[in-house]
């Protein structure tokens, strides 16, 4: 693979988690190994199902969101790559509506079936709302 290739896939494979977060596709795996890691705010989980379950506790069916993830910085190892990136957060309950901005860093492993993350660290910066 060559390395602009690796890294237009990265960048997609990290936008493509904002989108899981905000339509709220947790029972979705294709993005994650079956060994990743998470370490949030909301706690640490470790395998697909923990990961699932501490994303969508985050992330409830009444709670609309919006992540912004913004430019990635990718270190590139051949079949290992980190990620990191910014994120803008927008969780909307219909009452008062909460800004978060941080950073995330991203493990990942390429496998057969294109690359994926096998760890997400969640790093808060700043927070508006309640």
């Amino acid at each position: 693979m060559n390395d602009l290739a690796d890294r237009v896939e990265l960048s997609d494979l990290v936008n493509r988690l904002g989108r899981w977060l905000d339509d709220k596709e947790f029972d979705d795996p294709t993005l994650v190994t079956a060994d990743i890691t998470a370490s949030t705010p909301n706690g640490d989980a470790r395998g697909v199902a923990e990961v699932a379950a501490l994303a969508s506790a985050a992330h409830p069916p009444n709670v609309q969101t919006h992540h912004l993830i913004t430019n990635p910085v990718i270190d590139l190892d051949g079949d290992r790559a980190v990620v990191r990136a910014n994120v803008i957060a927008v969780f909307d309950d219909g009452d008062k509506p909460q800004l978060t901005g941080g950073r995330y860093r991203f493990e990942t492993t390429r496998t057969g079936s294109g690359w994926k993350l096998s760890r997400l660290e969640v790093q808060p910066r700043w927070r508006f709302g309640t």
